[in-house]
């Protein structure tokens, strides 16, 4: 149930990270809201992870997986392109969130 939870605290801050850009400096007033109500969604399933596994952790995956989840929303969305250094960087995010998932004993599996 803590990953479910994790997964839709995630989900819902990339949606609302890669809606920032669309806001025009929160000018457009309905995707303003439909971002607020996303990170608050984000928020409101991040609580309910780290009743379930410790907050650092949480936020490790949390942040990482976000940082590169919203990546390729930009890629896909808005067209920003990587370079070669970035993506080897994210790798090592990706990399760094499946060291903790699968060897730490913090982590209840």
């Amino acid at each position: 149930m803590h990953y479910l939870t994790l997964g839709l605290a995630i989900l819902f801050e990339v949606i609302a990270t890669s809606m920032l850009k669309a806001t025009d400096n929160f000018s457009r007033i309905g995707l303003t809201l439909a971002m607020f109500a996303c990170y608050l969604c984000s928020f409101y399933f991040l609580t309910l992870t780290i009743r379930l596994m410790p907050i650092g952790i949480v936020y490790a995956i949390w942040a990482g997986l976000g940082i590169v989840l919203v990546a390729i929303a930009g890629a896909v969305v808005y067209k920003e392109m990587l370079d070669a250094p970035a993506i080897i960087g994210m790798m090592f995010i990706i990399c760094g969130v499946v060291i903790i998932n699968v060897f730490s004993k913090t982590v209840s599996h």
